[in-house]
């Protein structure tokens, strides 16, 4: 009888591990992602608040405290989280992907770029960044951390093979694009489109699994919401258009391509005193791109600080009325925002900047819906900045509700993302490949 509860006893233990470790890892996991995105993003919300309550206070601050910020941001990147730079996105394709351009493997970046020490740099030098004023968005860093929080959950598991890290990887960064702006479609595409060289069939799974538990604790609490709320589709003709997705496809693509140009070719348009400064004195360099970023932002009397999501809702709601030199204010504190490496993404922004161009344009078709070009540019500058059309379009479609607008969003992304590629390769896998070049060294 003892042999019977003893034998039985053991089998449920069995049963327990077996299920620990083919859902609870998971699970739990999933849930830290939602529970992280969700309070980074209360964190940059208030680091921003409080900027702009100093910046209101004190218009001029900005040119003293903007400078001094990026420098200590550079300073920390560089002295104790490398890898934690930029959007995070580059990381996570050059942490998942195995073969080069001639097919041969290369060397795993995962441990180096996956790290709690970068997971908790990521987070706080982006705070730092964001209480300075600068152009960044924290869904990038969101993908980049929700990697790497699952990727450190392969911990619990007895012998984690590369294939499970892989896809560790690939549902943490995909839960964190979809906690980041609530649209768990979106989380899926980005997984397939923008990792798809990583991407296989018995991992969709883990994927939506992780995306699933990620969601439910995003929604629990901060409810369920749009991201920038609902559009109307307007009464437009189908001449009108037709003729507003192919200006905002090409003009956005344009726009989009030439950001990536200069963000890929800083060699060939920055001066070479600036060069030589940034690579021997990268916290000097970065001072001055941080004020070059506090004077544009107060020109623009403090519109182009932040992310740009307060202005991007303002448009769509029509609260907000925005000069036709916002775009291109905003463009230009974008990069001096990233030039220096301070940790932040460019999603948020690269949404601002597609809705000023679509109130620009609004200027010009005065009989065109603004709500309907809004959308259009928006989702043409961002597929024209990650070449990504699939994501853009999900993205935007969810984050506007514009379920009205879908064969025209999708058109004007395709349109855009083609029109990028006479400027520049794909941003986030010409970024990976550096890191990658940087780990064959």
């Amino acid at each position: 009888m003892m042999s019977m509860l003893a034998g039985l006893h053991g089998h449920t233990l069995r049963r327990a591990r077996r299920l620990w470790l083919q859902y609870g890892i998971l699970w739990l996991g999933a849930v830290l992602v939602g529970l992280v995105a969700v309070m980074y993003a209360w964190l940059i919300d208030f680091g921003f608040e409080m900027f702009s309550a100093v910046q209101r206070g004190h218009p001029w601050l900005p040119l003293v405290l903007t400078p001094a910020m990026s420098a200590v941001c550079v300073w920390l990147t560089r002295r104790f989280f490398a890898g934690a730079e930029g959007s995070g996105i580059p990381q996570v394709i050059a942490s998942l992907a195995e073969e080069n351009d001639r097919g041969t493997p290369r060397p795993s970046r995962a441990p180096a770029l996956l790290t709690l020490k970068i997971l908790a740099g990521k987070i706080g030098i982006s705070f730092l960044g964001i209480l300075g004023g600068f152009t960044i968005g924290r869904e990038g860093p969101t993908v980049h951390v929700g990697a790497a929080l699952m990727y450190n959950m392969r911990r619990f598991y007895p012998r984690p093979s590369s294939i499970l890290e892989r896809r560790l990887i690939l549902a943490g960064a995909a839960a964190g694009l979809s906690a980041a702006f609530n649209t768990p479609l979106a989380g899926i595409v980005f997984a397939i489109e923008e990792l798809s060289r990583s991407f296989e069939q018995r991992a969709s799974g883990i994927v939506i699994t992780t995306i699933i538990f990620a969601g439910i604790v995003a929604l629990g609490l901060n409810g369920n919401y749009t991201y920038f709320g609902t559009i109307n589709a307007g009464n437009d003709s189908a001449r009108e258009l037709i003729v507003a997705v192919i200006v905002s496809g090409v003009l956005m693509g344009v726009a989009g391509g030439i950001f990536c140009w200069l963000l890929l070719n800083t060699h060939r348009w920055i001066p070479a005193p600036l060069r030589t400064l940034r690579a021997e004195r990268p916290v000097v360099f970065g001072a001055l791109c941080g004020l070059a970023v506090a004077i544009v932002g107060v020109c623009a009397g403090g519109m182009t600080f932040g992310s740009g999501y307060a202005e991007a809702k303002g448009l769509l709601s029509g609260q907000t009325q925005l000069s036709a030199w916002y775009p291109l204010a905003k463009m230009a504190s974008m990069v001096g925002s990233y030039l220096p490496g301070i940790p932040g993404g460019i999603f948020a922004p690269s949404l601002s900047i597609g809705a000023g161009f679509g109130n620009l344009l609004h200027m010009v078709f005065e009989h065109t819906s603004l709500s309907m070009l809004i959308a259009l540019a928006m989702v043409g500058y961002l597929a024209a900045v990650t070449q990504s059309p699939i994501t853009a379009f999900v993205i935007v479609m969810e984050m506007i509700n514009g379920h009205a607008l879908v064969i025209s969003l999708m058109a004007t992304a395709l349109l855009a993302s083609r029109v990028s590629r006479f400027f520049a390769p794909p941003l986030y896998e010409a970024l990976s490949e550096r890191y990658a070049h940087a780990a064959a060294k």
